[in-house]
């Protein structure tokens, strides 16, 4: 029997509300007179928005504060982008659903210009290492500029920051109707999504039956089988969320196909893989697909990586 009461913790970024209201309104349509309340949390993500991600410190830096506040038992259930959740959790906790994906792809937004067309040494906005490394690998000439802040704040930087395009996932800009400012919206291809992009994860308290089981309906089986295999690629890799690393599975019928990508920060070296299989192998062919990427040169990639890591260390928050 579902709760009389369910409270989702959620940040509060007008995109977090965005999804933790979608699910506060499909729970409200399942479970007719079920209270549902939001709790919006503030993550270190959400404070620091001085400095880019990949030196603050990439894993569990949008999730941290709320997964504290579930083991206090303050909230039931949380939303997250399933891009900002790391592939580690805390004991007892976990991802119990993880829902039908948005448009996975990476979008344009300049003024009316797609890539292809963006003049010699073009600035372009962008938060992740992974864009970065991708559209330098195809165009070397672009001046990169990490910007950071919410969807809104992003798409001004255009204007204010005097740029030449800014790069955001397609599906924010499609769940906050944002699609009119759009100009182009990049082939996979071009630029491989971020691991668990578009789609949302419900995580919970395991141990809680009454829980896992109101959520359940929630959980996607392809975009589950999907997601689950690009994070088995980045577990296996040691990757956090803000290291050069893509992943995109998609699933036709009871098969799996699955591409992964490796590059230096700058685009000068990079390493791409794919593999196919059995839906039910979801896991092992992420891993699998790691190692053959590694072995292909990925590892001294990622090596470097975090060696520069280490060196600009003291610039680093924890």
């Amino acid at each position: 029997m579902a709760p009389k009461q369910l409270r989702i913790g959620t940040r509060a970024s007008q995109l977090a509300l965005w999804q933790a209201n979608w699910v506060k309104s499909e729970l409200e349509k399942r479970y007719p007179g079920m209270e549902v309340t939001l709790t919006k949390i503030k993550t270190i993500g959400d404070k620091i928005l001085d400095v880019p991600l990949a030196q603050v410190g990439g894993k569990g830096l949008f999730v941290k504060e709320i997964e504290e506040a579930m083991l206090r038992g303050e909230i039931d259930i949380a939303v997250h982008s399933m891009k900002d959740v790391p592939t580690d959790f805390p004991e007892g906790l976990g991802l119990h659903c993880i829902t039908e994906r948005e448009d996975p792809r990476d979008a344009v937004i300049s003024r009316n210009v797609k890539f292809t067309d963006l003049p010699q040494g073009a600035r372009i906005g962008t938060s992740a290492l992974r864009r970065q490394a991708q559209l330098l690998k195809v165009r070397p000439d672009l001046q990169m500029c990490i910007i950071r802040g919410n969807v809104e704040t992003r798409i001004r930087k255009l204007e204010d920051d005097k740029l030449d395009a800014v790069i955001l996932a397609a599906a924010g800009l499609k769940r906050l109707g944002f699609t009119e400012q759009v100009a182009e919206y990049l082939d996979v291809d071009l630029s491989i999504p971020a691991i668990g992009q578009g789609a949302l994860g419900i995580e919970c308290r395991l141990a809680d039956p009454v829980i896992t089981e109101t959520i359940a309906f929630f959980n996607h089986a392809d975009t589950s089988y999907a997601v689950r295999a690009e994070r088995a690629l980045l577990k296996r890799c040691e990757g956090g969320c803000q290291v050069p690393i893509a992943a995109h599975g998609t699933v036709h019928a009871d098969q799996l196909r699955l591409v992964g990508f490796i590059a230096a920060v700058d685009g000068s070296r990079s390493v791409r893989g794919e593999i196919s299989g059995p839906v039910t192998q979801c896991e092992q062919l992420g891993i699998q697909l790691a190692d053959q990427l590694l072995a292909d040169g990925g590892k001294a990639i990622l090596e470097e990586v975090y060696q520069r890591e280490i060196v600009t260390g003291q610039e680093t928050i924890v």
